[in-house]
């Protein structure tokens, strides 16, 4: 029975090491490098959402360029309010 316990304590140990390395890791990323974005309705047709207001698409979002002031013509910006 000590040893299942040890077991339990050294698996919830590492499983909590690694949950809060990775999830600043994760947040860092999607914050400052890219992420993902669902489009949905009519507002970019008939480039991005062609189907209509039932199918959507879904972009990544390049958080690096904007930063570097690489955007060029023919890119498509996103705005968060």
């Amino acid at each position: 029975m000590a040893q299942s316990k040890g077991w339990v304590r050294r698996y919830f140990k590492a499983f909590c090491k690694g949950f809060f390395v990775a999830v600043p890791v994760a947040v860092t990323f999607l914050d400052r490098v890219a992420c993902v974005a669902r489009v949905e309705g009519a507002s970019m047709q008939p480039s991005l959402n062609p189907g209509g207001s039932q199918s959507s698409d879904v972009v990544l979002l390049n958080h690096w360029k904007v930063r570097n002031f690489e955007v060029q013509r023919g890119d498509i910006v996103s705005l968060v309010l």
